[in-house]
């Protein structure tokens, strides 16, 4: 047996009420985009006149982290044009994950890339002019710094507020916002500016011991050992994203303290199922099944799984 709230079909409508938009990370990826895309151009000229591998590494490394920014800003403006199609049952936060896992997959193909180039280097050196690759490396590093700031920055701004009492439903904003409700989309594209971050600094090491010391073959290893914590950053980046694309990344505190809830009180009730998922950085779905209760309604259990405030839509079902 089943019992259903009173609500209509334009009640249930409106499916923004699982996005939480951040503004601030889409207009400053706008700019991590602009900023990143002008250094690309001139490091990679630069390493080509130069003959400086890892400044060249830099910047095809710098090349696909514009793109990867362009994947994480298209998630973003795409998934905030979204937010009210019908299409979009749980909103479209999985729109933004899914650019965080591109993104990954596209820093892993980074870090391969780097790895392969370097190797043939290594085994076909050739003369590098280091003082003005030096130069040109270490302005790439204030750029990478400068980007990776400026999303830094914007993962710790407010996201645009949302009522996220749902239709029938019991719920107030959440006090707090546990580690695993970071944007998993603007994360790719800060790993994307750090790694870049760290490629500037281990060429600006190679090229100096070059200069001073004639560590020619430093240049080339240097792009090798930063092509394997990159790849290292990717493979964090694919697990989280991939967790939360497959609904797999639910918190077993979340289902602990409704299981909890639910024993309060009066309401002692047998949980006959119990399916919760993400629909958001820290908002979550419930559907839940409990055995017959002649003294409680859907309304009462709805009431008292009211005070989990990451719960943001409940389907009830007494059996």
């Amino acid at each position: 047996m089943t019992d259903h709230s009173a609500t209509t079909l334009n009640q249930c409508a409106d499916h923004a009420q699982f996005s939480s938009h951040n503004s601030g990370a889409t207009r400053r990826t706008l700019w991590a985009v602009i900023i990143t895309a002008s250094m690309m151009v001139i490091e990679i000229v630069a390493g080509t006149i130069f003959n400086s591998m890892a400044l060249l590494a830099d910047g095809w490394h710098m090349s696909t982290h514009a793109i990867a920014l362009a994947i994480s800003l298209f998630a973003y403006l795409f998934s905030r044009k979204n937010a009210h199609n019908q299409r979009f049952s749980f909103g479209t936060w999985k729109i933004e994950v899914l650019g965080g896992y591109s993104s990954a997959l596209l820093l892993m193909g980074v870090a391969i890339f780097m790895a392969g180039h370097a190797v043939d280097r290594m085994l076909h050196p050739q003369t590098i002019d280091y003082t003005p690759a030096i130069v040109v490396a270490i302005i790439g590093l204030v750029v990478n710094l400068v980007c990776a700031r400026l999303l830094h920055d914007s993962g710790h701004h407010h996201h645009e507020g949302h009522d996220h009492h749902a239709h029938s439903h019991h719920h107030s904003h959440h006090d707090h916002a546990p580690q695993h409700s970071h944007d998993l989309n603007l994360r790719a594209a800060y790993l994307h500016v750090l790694a870049d971050a760290l490629t500037s600094v281990f060429a600006i090491i190679a090229l100096l011991a070059g200069l001073f010391f004639g560590l020619n073959w430093l240049d080339p290893f240097m792009a090798i050992v930063g092509s394997v914590l990159i790849a290292v950053w990717a493979i964090g980046l694919l697990k989280h994203t991939s967790l939360a694309l497959l609904d797999a990344d639910v918190q077993p505190q979340i289902q602990t303290e409704i299981q909890s809830l639910l024993q309060q009180h009066a309401l002692t009730l047998f949980v006959n199922d119990l399916h919760v998922w993400r629909v958001g950085q820290n908002q979550y779905a419930c559907i839940i099944s409990v055995a017959q209760a002649a003294n409680f309604s859907v309304a009462q259990i709805k009431q008292q799984l009211s005070a989990c405030h990451e719960l943001v839509h409940l389907t009830v079902e007494i059996a």
